[in-house]
């Protein structure tokens, strides 16, 4: 979660317990779980919003399939799999290579 394991989320527990008092933690606790839940609620209408714009043919369109990263890494992926693809083709043409009945070369000094 946010690259924060289990011992950074006790120390955090223990400073805020230090600087808000027990008594004030489940209130805050209360805050945060709110502010979260408007946040979510204003991300979804907003990719609601943008898909409603958009058309049907956006109908299937995720907010992080617009981050830079996403389509850069979608594009490579892409283009190993094409590369990736063409060398297993090539691999299979020089196998099939030979004509029908000739052997393939064989060197009795390299075995």
């Amino acid at each position: 979660m946010f690259g924060i394991g289990f011992a950074e989320l006790v120390v955090i527990a223990f400073v805020a317990v230090l600087v808000f008092g027990p008594d004030k933690i489940p209130g805050i606790a209360r805050q945060a779980a709110q502010m979260v839940k408007q946040l979510r609620r204003f991300a979804t209408n907003a990719r609601d919003e943008l898909r409603t714009e958009l058309g049907p043919e956006y109908a299937d369109l995720e907010l992080r399939d617009l981050d830079p990263r996403q389509i850069v890494r979608k594009h490579i992926t892409e283009a190993l799999a094409e590369d990736e693809a063409d060398e297993r083709r090539q691999a299979k043409e020089k196998r099939s290579s030979l004509p029908a009945g000739e052997r393939p070369p064989f060197d009795a000094e390299a075995t």
